[in-house]
């Protein structure tokens, strides 16, 4: 792979995740680009709520996670187990919102129409990219074949 050893870790981090919970991959690794950020991080936005983690998954949907017993920590921690939680929510976002695809997927960032077309137009360019990247280093045996 064409990726430094860290960042390899995270890509099969999300690949796996983004295959478990049934989304694509190349929005899956579009939305952690985009997001750019680190294990323990946290970042207070304009809102008061915190972006915590590798996917700065904001502490406003931590009431949907705690039912399960999912905290702060867990998000914020290192590993694949906050990639599987962006994935979950990304999948509810596709599942349950309105709107294309990219859109959807944008939720992950914002529902305000005016971020989330922002956060969208950029997310398509990567997720091109991202797209091109997995079809070029994680082939299938099938398409291999072809």
């Amino acid at each position: 792979m064409d990726l430094p050893p860290a960042m390899q870790e995270q890509v099969i981090c999300l690949v796996t995740a983004a295959m478990k919970y049934g989304i694509p991959a190349n929005i899956l690794l579009a939305i952690a680009e985009k997001e750019g950020g680190k294990p323990g991080q946290w970042v207070l936005n304009s809102n008061g709520t915190h972006d915590v983690g590798s996917m700065q998954f904001n502490t406003a949907y931590l009431g949907d996670l705690a039912r399960y017993g999912i905290t702060t920590d867990d998000v914020a921690q290192s590993g694949c187990y906050p990639f599987d939680l962006a994935a979950w929510r990304v999948r509810q976002h596709i599942q349950n919102d309105e709107g294309d695809i990219w859109t959807k997927a944008s939720n992950y960032h914002s529902r305000t129409p005016k971020y989330n077309s922002k956060y969208r137009a950029d997310l398509i360019v990567k997720a091109v990219q991202w797209a091109d990247w997995l079809e070029n280093y994680l082939a299938t045996a099938n398409s291999k074949e072809e």
